[in-house]
């Protein structure tokens, strides 16, 4: 009886450890104060770059960390949409000092989504995802930090975090933790091909 009550509690905690990563020191900072999730906001302020269908009006926000595994599989998830999709990649540092060179030199690649992909293949593999320099910029330090500055603001406790409005319903919607393709669609409102 107790090996089935042990095997279910850890059953659980791997099943919530799967939809996403959280910041080594979860509490919240004292006297923050949760805004409201906005796609307006998120568009004017947040710093990324940008795959799949760019003439799209369909846009997904992703903040994401670049040393979260469930950030490399909504990655992989996102890739089968991006004929229909607009999405916008927007690095933060939760995770560890790593997150914020990994995010630069993402930012800074002539192809950010070749490289994304280059580290998110890697990440998934273990290999801790590609190399990058300690040495950044101090507008790609600031835009990143303003990245964290605005998840946190958000209230949001996990990576991934999405924004996006829902095609069918027209209302914004937002989430922590990764999704696969299909629950991506639905969450999208998008008709599945």
């Amino acid at each position: 009886m107790n090996f089935h009550r042990l095997f279910f509690s850890a059953l659980l905690l791997a099943a919530l450890a799967v939809s996403g990563c959280s910041p080594q020191e979860s509490a919240p900072a004292a006297g923050s104060v949760k805004r409201e999730v906005s796609i307006a906001t998120v568009s004017a302020q947040a710093k990324g770059f940008t795959v799949g269908a760019l003439m799209s009006t369909n846009i997904v926000y992703v903040f994401f960390d670049p040393q979260c595994p469930h950030c490399g599989h909504l990655w992989e998830a996102s890739v089968p949409l991006h004929k229909k999709v607009k999405f916008v990649w927007i690095p933060v540092r939760m995770i560890n000092a790593t997150s914020l060179a990994q995010g630069a030199a993402i930012m800074s690649a002539a192809n950010p989504g070749a490289l994304m992909t280059e580290h998110e293949a890697s990440l998934l593999a273990g290999k801790g995802g590609i190399s990058a320099s300690s040495s950044i910029s101090p507008e790609i330090e600031l835009a990143i930090n303003g990245n964290t500055q605005m998840l946190n603001s958000f209230g949001a406790e996990s990576v991934p975090f999405l924004v996006a409005r829902n095609q069918k319903t027209g209302q914004t919607v937002s989430r922590e933790g990764a999704l696969t393709t299909a629950d991506l669609t639905e969450f999208l409102g998008l008709d599945l091909p």
